[in-house]
């Protein structure tokens, strides 16, 4: 890794070399400086991460990348034949209708007019304004003073309340649009003049919550009868604990759980993996891979790492499985799925030129295990990874393989995207039902 034009790795390296050739020095402070070069090494590996080859979001890369220069191309800029737009159409029946008639004083006065039509040009704007519905029960009574009351419509059931499109409204700003609950009151006070407290907003949304408990259990069902099921997790604040989001999720259902735990458990607990038959998309998550069903590995996970294996290793087979990668995509998504036999085949045996060639390039770690030190010896990242390509191919290839199975695992990680934007906004949730009705709400 080069760091303002000096070679990190490279300096490292000829430092360690000096240190055991090194005999006048202390062991301790042999040691002192090892452990100081271990930590320059830590510290200049997490430097070099950023969104290309880490986990690490966008927001967070330090310098800004450079948009990609556009093709040539002889299009106009805009947007092209066939492409839907969004421009606003007349419609056939305005709310309102206001003529305008010419005043006849500003026309030659020595001709005779006959009105033809109308040009017609329509301006769509909103009204916001509080209505107020009141309804008056009749009440009738007889010889004796007994008096019969009109029953009220359902759900109307106190002197003053809040109607139903109000409570829809306050959980859609709420839930979806993300705005705080101070944001909510103070608009419904400063915009429509109907005075409401954040208390109130959670009840709706508590409600809301109670309400869609039957919708849950369907979107359950149907998403552990499904073919491609796509599974992510993402670490949440309550109230200032750790815990964990967990969604299952494909093109038409999503699932959102909170739970403590971020393992079996939490997945057990939502019942969807565990009766699931399908391809389990994911990112290598291991638990996952407890449960009985065929699995694929999310390669834009690999692709971020392999460009870090690359860029902080030097790992040339690192990149050529990078470019090998998305050649691949490409070539499945133009065949619209379905490779032929012999196109699968062949690909296949190039994966495997490529590990093979990787194997000696960075090999297994030959030190002697110390004795009475249990478990495998360390790996670097590089090599960690490599067997991950060794040992999963069938699950890194089987977007190859099976039609309808994708490329990453894209469509997971988006449903847990605006969670993120949750917890940047409000910076966590108060309590573990706030979490659970945001989840319902928003799955």
């Amino acid at each position: 890794m080069k760091l303002e034009g000096i070679d990190i790795d490279g300096t490292l390296s000829d430092l360690e070399s000096s240190l055991q050739q090194e005999k006048d020095l202390s062991p301790s402070l042999k040691s002192l400086i090892t452990v100081l070069i271990l930590l320059v090494k830590l510290l200049t590996n997490r430097i070099g991460l950023n969104s290309d080859n880490s986990s690490k979001p966008p927001s967070t890369d330090q310098k800004k990348k450079k948009k990609r220069p556009r093709n040539n191309s002889k299009r106009k800029s805009g947007g092209q034949p066939g492409h839907i737009g969004t421009t606003l159409k007349q419609v056939d029946e305005p709310d309102e209708v206001e003529q305008i008639k010419i005043d006849r004083r500003t026309l030659p006065k020595d001709k005779q007019y006959t009105e033809i039509g109308f040009e017609k040009r329509q301006v769509f704007d909103i009204y916001i304004a509080r209505e107020v519905t009141e309804y008056q029960a009749q009440i009738l009574q007889d010889e004796n003073a007994k008096q019969y009351v009109a029953p009220f419509p359902e759900g109307i059931n106190k002197a003053v309340q809040y109607g139903n499109t109000l409570k829809a409204h306050c959980v859609y700003m709420s839930q979806y649009q993300l705005l705080p609950y101070k944001r909510i009151q103070e608009y419904f006070t400063e915009q429509l003049h109907i005075p409401l407290s954040q208390g109130t907003i959670f009840n709706f949304n508590k409600d809301a919550y109670e309400r869609l408990k039957p919708f849950e259990n369907i979107a359950r069902d149907k998403l552990a009868a499904s073919e491609i099921l796509h599974t992510d997790e993402t670490g949440i604040n309550i109230n200032g604990d750790r815990h964990w989001l967990h969604c299952n999720s494909n093109q038409d259902w999503t699932y959102f759980l909170p739970h403590e735990r971020r393992g079996c458990e939490a997945i057990d607990e939502m019942n969807v993996i565990p009766r699931f038959e399908g391809v389990l998309v994911h990112d290598h998550w291991k638990p996952y891979y407890r449960y009985d069903c065929l699995h694929a590995l999310c390669n834009a996970h690999h692709l971020r790492e392999l460009v870090r294996a690359c860029e902080q290793d030097n790992q040339l087979w690192a990149e050529k499985m990078k470019y090998f990668l998305e050649e691949l995509n490409d070539v499945v998504h133009e065949s619209d799925g379905c490779l032929s036999q012999a196109a699968t085949e062949q690909y296949q045996k190039d994966y495997k030129l490529i590990l093979k060639e990787a194997e000696i390039e960075c090999p297994e770690p030959d030190i002697p295990k110390e004795k009475g030190k249990r478990g495998r010896l360390k790996r670097s990242k590089s090599r960690n990874l490599l067997e991950r390509f060794i040992n999963y191919e069938e699950d890194i290839l089987r977007f190859m393989k099976n039609k309808g199975v994708p490329f990453t695992n894209n469509q997971g990680e988006n449903d847990i995207r605006m969670t993120k934007v949750q917890q940047k906004i409000s910076g966590c949730f108060r309590s573990m039902e706030g979490a659970k009705i945001f989840c319902r709400v928003r799955g």
